[in-house]
């Protein structure tokens, strides 16, 4: 378990982590949200021992990140923001003085290189210095010296930055067969909302340093304008003034010169039947029919411009 309490950092008057508090538990995949200069990579360098904190406490699997730092980060993997290594050691080599740093060797630190190059898939580029390699490349063999030991918490500062689709998609793959049936914990400090829907069970949206929202991807789906909104595309515009007036209806948005509507519901109200028998009452030539779940861009943007203003 990752416990934060009160958890406060300065750097000079500026207040970077303001009074922040939750917990982690085994088996959850937690996204940490916030726009640039929120406080999520100063939150993740406290909690991996990397700055001291001015104020508060936390621990990790049961170990306090001030007194018994050591022990913690036994227990954690971490990807630090720009995947910093060593630019003049080749991949190889690199992973394995990881490995040696963390206790193996031999035939066991030769299998634990083998397994992270392969879940990663760097065996094109071990012979390479890490200086030669891509952005996207080199992100991955920071995520490689991060799972390399097989750690209980998963600490990972925007680990799809720089990576093209494809590995994007491979990298929340991995991170979701290590979560699945595990007791592992793995936090992704990100601002790509589609990462949080793809892979977290759990999403922390801060900003200013401080908590502004906790819950799971669908909860806060719930609490965006668009919760049980009726999108409506049409092969010809149609008028859609009269749906005002149906029950639960707040509002209308227009896109495509009227051909796609965005039937907004009223807080609580549920409007797709009521939407759908008006089309087929009127003829409508419907092409498609939809109820969204909310969108999270829209629920991180007015939290966060909230906090701002």
């Amino acid at each position: 378990m990752i416990k934060i309490n009160s958890l406060t950092k300065r750097f000079g008057d500026h207040l970077a982590v303001d009074n922040l508090s939750f917990d982690v538990q085994p088996g959850e995949v937690l996204g940490f949200l916030g726009p640039n200069g929120a406080g999520k990579s100063t939150t993740m360098k406290m909690l991996t021992g990397f700055l001291t904190p001015d104020g508060g406490s936390a621990s990790v699997c049961g170990f306090d990140i001030q007194s018994q730092i050591l022990q913690a980060q036994k227990h954690m993997g971490y990807l630090p923001e720009g995947a910093p290594c060593y630019g003049d050691m080749r991949v190889k080599g690199f992973l394995e003085f990881i490995a040696e740093v963390r206790g193996f060797s031999g035939a066991e630190k030769r299998k634990r290189v083998e397994q992270a190059v392969e879940q990663v898939e760097l065996q094109g580029v071990l012979g390479q210095s890490i200086e030669t390699l891509s952005k996207g490349f080199k992100r991955r063999v920071g995520l490689a010296q991060a799972i390399l030991h097989d750690p209980q918490v998963l600490i990972l500062d925007e680990p799809t930055d720089g990576l093209d689709p494809n590995q994007k998609h491979q990298v929340r793959q991995l991170i979701q067969q290590l979560a699945s049936g595990s007791n592992k914990i793995v936090v992704i400090s990100t601002h790509i909302l589609e990462e949080v829907s793809a892979v977290c069970t759990r999403a922390v949206v801060i900003a200013r340093g401080r908590l502004l929202a906790d819950g799971t991807p669908d909860q806060l789906e719930a609490r965006s304008r668009y919760h049980q909104a009726v999108t409506v595309a049409l092969a010809q515009p149609v008028d859609s003034q009269p749906l005002l007036a149906l029950p639960g209806v707040l509002d209308v948005e227009r896109q495509r010169e009227g051909r796609l509507l965005t039937v907004v519901a009223k807080p609580g109200e549920v409007i797709f039947p009521v939407v759908g028998q008006y089309a087929r009452e009127h003829a409508w030539p419907v092409l498609e029919l939809s109820v969204e779940r909310g969108r999270l861009d829209e629920v991180f943007r007015r939290l966060t411009s909230e906090e701002a203003a």
